[in-house]
């Protein structure tokens, strides 16, 4: 996969096999057109979170800023935990972003650094059953740490960072 930025392209590997529903249900995403013209709209880094929480450092895109009205109509993707999946949230792991489990739909995450607390049993979400990792970075290091670096008004780049598209590589 390739994540089109205005910054340069983030190429992806996704993991079919080992989280077949969540790769399936981002891949439509990806066919129908949905990331066109969307944002990473959200970062987590040392200096926007409380310091008595759990802390996580990521980049999160999707269609929430874009389109919600189409975000909601979409079917909800069951959770595939990484206690399943034997994936982990390791510097550059691409998963979705969700409330409960199996409530995430459009909008995913690449983690910057190791993140074991996105990790079944992990520490942060309240739930304990983590977050769907379906993929991972590749090639667009730079690219990724250029976006990561933007500014930022609370956990919100300030302004977006647009994402042109994502489409499959051939």
């Amino acid at each position: 996969m390739r994540i089109e930025t205005q910054f340069g392209d983030i190429i992806l590997e996704i993991y079919n096999d080992k989280a077949p529903q969540t790769s399936e249900a981002f891949l439509a995403n990806v066919e129908r057109g949905i990331y066109k013209r969307s944002h990473f709209y959200r970062v987590l880094n040392e200096y926007n979170q409380p310091s008595s929480g759990f802390k996580a450092e990521l980049i999160q895109g999707g269609i929430y800023r874009s389109n919600r009205k189409l975000r909601d109509s979409l079917p909800a993707i069951p959770h595939e935990p990484t206690n399943i999946t034997g994936l982990s949230h390791k510097h550059g792991t691409l998963s979705m972003a969700r409330e409960a489990p199996g409530t995430a739909k459009t909008e995913f995450f690449i983690c910057i650094g190791d993140q074991p607390g996105f990790d079944f049993g992990g520490k942060n979400n309240a739930d304990g059953q983590g977050y769907a990792a379906f993929g991972k970075v590749i090639e667009g290091w730079d690219v990724l740490m250029k976006i990561y670096s933007r500014p930022f008004e609370d956990d919100n780049f300030y302004p977006p960072v647009v994402i042109m598209d994502i489409k499959r590589l051939q």
